[in-house]
C-alpha cells in the first residue's frame, strides 16, 4: 500500500476577535488546509470554544478542534460540555486534543496535570460524550444530556505519557521533533500501551506537531531552530538522549532567567534572541527538532519523514505545521504563512507522495 496522505493542519490563527477567527479559518479552508486547531490558553487569547463555535458556523469541511486543552484550567465535565456544543455545529469534523497544559497552566500560576489526572479526564470525557452515567466525584453519577461523537486525542512526548495515551486515546499527537528515531520510539510506546490495554496497536491513530521555521534567511532560521530545540530539552532531556545529542549548556531555567526568556523557549516573543541564549547548540540539534528553510527544503524534509515512517508501518492521520515564529495578526496577502504553505509546500508534498 502507498503512503497515507495526512491531513495537514494549522494551529495559529487570527484571534483578535471572534469574527476575525471565523474568517481566518474560513480562509484556511478555502486555501486547502485540512484542519484548524486552537490552543486553550485563557490568558493568551479569547475563549477557545466560543472561537471554535464561530469557525464552525463559517465553514463546512475543515476539521476544527483544540490543540491543546488540559484538565487543570477546566474541569473535564466542562470541557465535555463545551466540545459537545461545538460538535453540534460541526458534526463529524470536531476533535478534542488534550495535554498536561504546560504553558496555559503555568501562566495561571498552576501546575501541569499529572499523567493519572490526564488519563482519568480522558475516561470521564469519553463517558460523558457517549451519554453514559459517569462518576464525577459527587453523590451520584452525572450524564451529559446532549452527547456527541468527538474523537479524543492526547499530545505527548514523554515515554510514560505516550504509553498511557495508547491505552485510552483515539489518537496521539507526538511532540518529539522531526528526527525519525524519536518518532519511531514514540509510536512504539503508544502501541505498547495499546497492547497492554487489550487494544489493537494500529487502532490508535498517530498525528504529529512539527515546528516549522519557514524562513529563507539561514542565520535567523538557525537561531529560531535553536530555540525550538531548547524548548524540547526544557521539558525533558529524553528526546536529546534518545538520539545521542548533548545539551552542553547550563540548566535551562538558569539560562531563561539570565537571558530573560519568558515563558519558555518555544513561546518567547523574540525567538532570535532566545536562540542566541542557547547558541551552544548546533545545526544537528536544530534539524532534529524542527522543519527549517525555504519551501523546497521543507518539502524534502516532510516527504523524507513520511516515507521513512511508512517503511516501518507508521502513517500519520494529522500533521500540524506550527509556524515559527507566530505570524502577524492579521496575516494578510500572498506572502502570509497561511497562504504560502498550501501553495508552495503542501501541493508539492502531495505531488511527490500520491
Amino acid at each position: 500500500m502507498g503512503i497515507h496522505m495526512p491531513k495537514f493542519g494549522l494551529n495559529r490563527h487570527d484571534t483578535s476577535s471572534m469574527y476575525a477567527f471565523a474568517e481566518d479559518v474560513k480562509r484556511a479552508e478555502s486555501l486547502g488546509w485540512d484542519c484548524a486547531f486552537l490552543p486553550d490558553s485563557q490568558l493568551r487569547r479569547r475563549d477557545t470554544y466560543v472561537l471554535l463555535s464561530a469557525a464552525a458556523q463559517a465553514t463546512s469541511k475543515i476539521t476544527i478542534g483544540t490543540l491543546l486543552a488540559n484538565p487543570i484550567t477546566r474541569h473535564p465535565s466542562v470541557t465535555a460540555s463545551s466540545v459537545a456544543t461545538v460538535a453540534e455545529l460541526a458534526p463529524d469534523r470536531t476533535i478534542l486534543a488534550m495535554g498536561i497544559g504546560d504553558t496555559a497552566v503555568r501562566l495561571a500560576g498552576l501546575r501541569p496535570a499529572r499523567i493519572k489526572e490526564l488519563e482519568s479526564s480522558v475516561h470521564m470525557i469519553k463517558g460523558l460524550l457517549s451519554g453514559i452515567p459517569v462518576d464525577v466525584g459527587v453523590g451520584q453519577p452525572a450524564r451529559l444530556p446532549f452527547p456527541q461523537d468527538v474523537p479524543i486525542w492526547l499530545a505527548a512526548g514523554g515515554p510514560k505519557t505516550l504509553e498511557m495515551a495508547g491505552t485510552c486515546a483515539d489518537g496521539v499527537f507526538i511532540r518529539v521533533g522531526t528526527d525519525f528515531r524519536n518518532i519511531e520510539t514514540s509510536v512504539q510506546k503508544i502501541r505498547s500501551g495499546a497492547i497492554k490495554a487489550g487494544r489493537k496497536p494500529d487502532s490508535v491513530k498517530i498525528g504529529a506537531v512539527f515546528h516549522t521555521v519557514f524562513h529563507e534567511e539561514d542565520k535567523e532560521s538557525l537561531l529560531m531552530g535553536k530555540s525550538m530545540a531548547a524548548g524540547y530539552y526544557e521539558y525533558s532531556p529524553m528526546p536529546f538522549e534518545n538520539i545521542g545529542l548533548r545539551w552542553g549548556g547550563r540548566d535551562p531555567e538558569e539560562l531563561k532567567k539570565d537571558g530573560q526568556v519568558w515563558p519558555d523557549f518555544h513561546h518567547a516573543p523574540d525567538l532570535i534572541k532566545s536562540g542566541k541564549v542557547v547558541g551552544f547548540l548546533d545545526e544537528s540539534h536544530v534539524n532534529a527538532f524542527c522543519l527549517r528553510g525555504n519551501a523546497p527544503q521543507i518539502v524534502d524534509q516532510i516527504v523524507g519523514i513520511l516515507r521513512r515512517c511508512h517503511e516501518v508501518n507508521i502513517d500519520f492521520e494529522y500533521v500540524v505545521l506550527q509556524p515559527i515564529p507566530n505570524p502577524p495578526t492579521p496575516d494578510l496577502g500572498a506572502h502570509a504563512y497561511i497562504e504560502r504553505v498550501p501553495r508552495e509546500i503542501l501541493s508539492a508534498v502531495k505531488e511527490l507522495i500520491i
